[in-house]
């Protein structure tokens, strides 16, 4: 399954597959007579114009399967099937396909407003008599590729989020509403962990370059029948055809991961501190249905389990949950469990070092705490001098050092985390005054201060 995901064709911003050699005007002259043929073949040459030439509808039904023209010359009087039966079985094989349709132009060496009429009708784009008129066919067919290709941009221009070139919401909803009811494959809500920090503390302009960059980031992952979408701010949706395995869900998980983080260090900067990553609640078509209004909640809510435990990784949506004993004594049992599991075997007698993400919850969760409860936790900003010139490796694995000497000299219950290189953020839990604030930073920092490393000069700046 990984090799599907290397891309080699050229997609457009809508998902349709183009044709790399199509430089020119490209159109099909249908036609059983042979002199008919080559007579078009030569004027539309001679205008710098590409042209195929088939002598039958059932040819022409052939070659459309593997070909996207910008116009057909179709001839009404054909054996076997004519002009208008072929035009309907193309107008039905191109609904089939999700298909623009293909304009087409009746040729007829009859003089009957009958048929003329009836071509019109069916919905072709237009009537020439033959023998035909160079300039009338020339002025025809560049009029209508002309009004064609302006419907077909000002569509998609109206179908794309402006921003990122993806479908937006409103038409991504409905693509996607078809796809439930009609293929398999997985559905993902994928979301940017914790975007609103690049719009608060580098800006919007910078935030818009983190989403362009990441939709350019999902288009690279993705394949030519996938479908992909913004549905909000820092919020796409996509749907990976034919993909059910949990594995490759995770594996194009990872890449996102691992690409965004590229990205935001050479947008932000390597000390730029925020943990933008990507999370993905998926659910399986249709295992779990093919009503995208009842599965797209099911996603979300994998999103929301992704959310809730650190984040950056995906999860999908399981319906069925197994039934177990739930006893006192069974609860008991696996309480006592849980908790062996989760305790520090070895307990540190240092404060705790954790990472940006779980510090975010931890920090959030102890001011909920101390607003309901009182208790007294400070803010600390710890940052390392050494004088001027660029921060060199050395500096950083002094910088690691130190991190470790404030960590060994703080309680157990204090937090540590390191937000740059030369910048850590220390929560204080339990000091009664600024006094004790203050004595404790001080203690720390002058003993730091007294070590070889002292030409790295440490201050701080604390809140309450």
């Amino acid at each position: 399954m990984q090799a599907a995901w290397n891309l080699t064709h050229k997609r457009d911003r809508m998902g349709i597959e183009k044709d790399n050699n199509q430089m020119k005007d490209w159109i099909v002259v249908v036609d059983d007579d042979s002199m008919s043929l080559n007579i078009a073949r030569s004027l539309l040459n001679e205008e710098g114009m590409r042209v195929s030439a088939v002598r039958s509808g059932k040819d022409l039904l052939q070659f459309m399967e593997k070909n996207r023209p910008d116009l057909i010359l179709l001839d009404v009087m054909m054996p076997e099937m004519n002009g208008f039966e072929t035009y309907r079985r193309l107008h039905i094989y191109e609904e089939q396909m999700k298909r623009r349709p293909t304009p087409v132009i009746f040729l007829t060496g009859e003089n009957d407003s009958d048929v003329e009429r009836r071509g019109l009708v069916l919905g072709g784009s237009d009537f020439i008599r033959k023998p035909f008129d160079k300039e009338v066919l020339l002025t025809r067919i560049r009029n209508i590729i002309r009004n064609t290709r302006t419907i077909e941009n000002l569509s998609e221009e109206a179908s794309l989020d402006p921003l990122t070139g993806l479908l937006n919401k409103a038409f991504g909803t409905e693509r996607m509403r078809q796809l439930c009811r009609t293929e398999t494959g997985a559905m993902m809500v994928i979301d940017l962990d914790s975007f609103k920090l690049v719009n608060d503390l580098y800006g919007h302009g910078v935030g818009d370059k983190v989403l362009q960059a990441f939709a350019d980031i999902i288009r690279h992952n993705t394949r030519g029948g996938d479908t992909l979408c913004r549905i909000g701010g820092d919020e796409f949706l996509a749907f990976f055809k034919g993909v059910m395995d949990e594995q490759t869900i995770s594996a194009v998980t990872k890449r996102l991961n691992e690409e965004i983080s590229e990205v935001a260090r050479k947008l932000m900067g390597d000390d730029h501190g925020i943990p933008l990553g990507v999370s993905v609640g998926c659910v399986l078509v249709p295992m779990q249905g093919n009503d995208y209004d009842k599965l797209f909640p099911m996603a979300d809510k994998a999103l929301y389990q992704v959310k809730q435990n650190g984040k950056h990784s995906c999860a999908i949506y399981h319906s069925e949950v197994e039934t177990e004993e739930n006893g006192e004594e069974v609860l008991q049992m696996e309480l006592g469990r849980m908790i062996r599991v989760m305790g520090e075997r070895e307990e540190p007698d240092s404060a705790m070092w954790i990472g940006p993400e779980a510090f975010t919850w931890v920090y959030r969760f102890m001011g909920r705490f101390a607003l309901r409860y009182g208790a007294k936790v400070s803010k600390v900003i710890i940052g390392l001098s050494a004088g001027t010139g660029k921060w060199t490796d050395e500096m950083t694995e002094t910088a690691a050092q130190f991190g470790e000497f404030v960590k060994g000299r703080l309680r157990k219950s204090d937090i540590l985390m390191q937000v740059r290189p030369n910048r850590f953020f220390v929560l204080l839990t339990h000091l009664a005054s600024e006094e004790d604030v203050t004595h404790v930073m001080n203690r720390v920092l002058n003993e730091w201060n007294n070590t070889p490393h002292s030409d790295m000069t440490a201050t701080y700046v604390y809140e309450n």
